[in-house]
């Protein structure tokens, strides 16, 4: 059984060590109630038990549970436009796969990655995809998706070429494909805009509606960067609200015009 020393402070030993000191702690404490837990089981032992065999998982004992809001809400955002829309299929261009996954349950959806999952489950295809070079005709997508993928594009962060440009090369693509009617549901980090190199970039607001001046905005969400607001998705937020942020998560769902 692990202790501490008598005359030993603790503020002291927080102070001195840091990771390590907590890593102790942490670890004495569970020792602990594996301890209890091995006496609680031996009156009814169903399986093997074996300190060898632990997986210590120390940071989840919280008051709420943590979630990365910005990926979480982006994903209902649009899976709440889908059932509303029901397209006959769905496109997604490399967002997050637990988002087609998902809504597959509702919608045909076609998932195109560089590096496509091997995923197997009804209404879900997974299928190789450039971004650079989509693999669709002019006008002919009804329904499309790229969430949170265009501000990595030319930062070499995923070993693709290094261009200053590729987003802008990227989004070409996207309104390219997009059919007269059609919808594209449109995620970036928003707020003042640079770039966090070779991560992402940030943009700003009337700089992400300047690159879609051919289409038409019909909503937008916000997902603040420090979730103080009462909504975790701010719909339609205005431009000051976006503009007031670091880093947000801007939505823009937006329809290539008729004619």
């Amino acid at each position: 059984m692990m202790h501490l020393k008598k005359g030993i402070s603790l503020e002291r030993l927080k102070k001195n060590f840091g990771r390590p000191f907590r890593r102790y702690i942490n670890t004495h404490r569970i020792w602990r109630d594996f301890c209890q837990f091995q006496k609680m089981a031996a009156l009814n032992p169903r399986f093997n038990l074996d300190w060898r065999d632990r997986i210590l998982i120390t940071n989840e004992k919280t008051q709420k549970t943590e979630f990365a809001r910005n990926y979480v809400y982006h994903t209902a955002w649009a899976a709440r436009i889908l059932e509303r829309h029901r397209p006959s299929l769905h496109i997604d261009i490399a967002s997050s796969l637990y988002f087609s996954a998902l809504v597959s349950a509702f919608v045909p959806i076609a998932f195109y990655d560089y590096r496509p999952a091997d995923i197997l489950l009804s209404g879900l295809s997974s299928n190789h995809g450039d971004l650079m070079k989509l693999p669709f005709a002019d006008a002919s997508v009804e329904s499309l998706s790229c969430m949170h993928v265009i501000e990595h594009v030319g930062l070499g962060r995923y070993g693709d070429p290094l261009d200053p440009d590729g987003d802008l090369k990227a989004i070409a693509e996207l309104k390219r494909v997009v059919r007269p009617g059609g919808h594209l549901l449109f995620v970036v980090p928003t707020g003042q805009q640079r770039i966090y190199f070779n991560a992402h970039r940030v943009y700003g607001y009337q700089q992400v509606l300047s690159y879609f001046t051919d289409m038409t905005l019909l909503e937008t969400a916000l997902i603040t960067e420090n979730g103080k607001l009462p909504d975790g998705l701010v719909k339609n937020a205005p431009e000051e609200l976006f503009n007031q942020q670091l880093e947000g998560t801007g939505c823009y769902l937006f329809q290539r015009p008729v004619g």
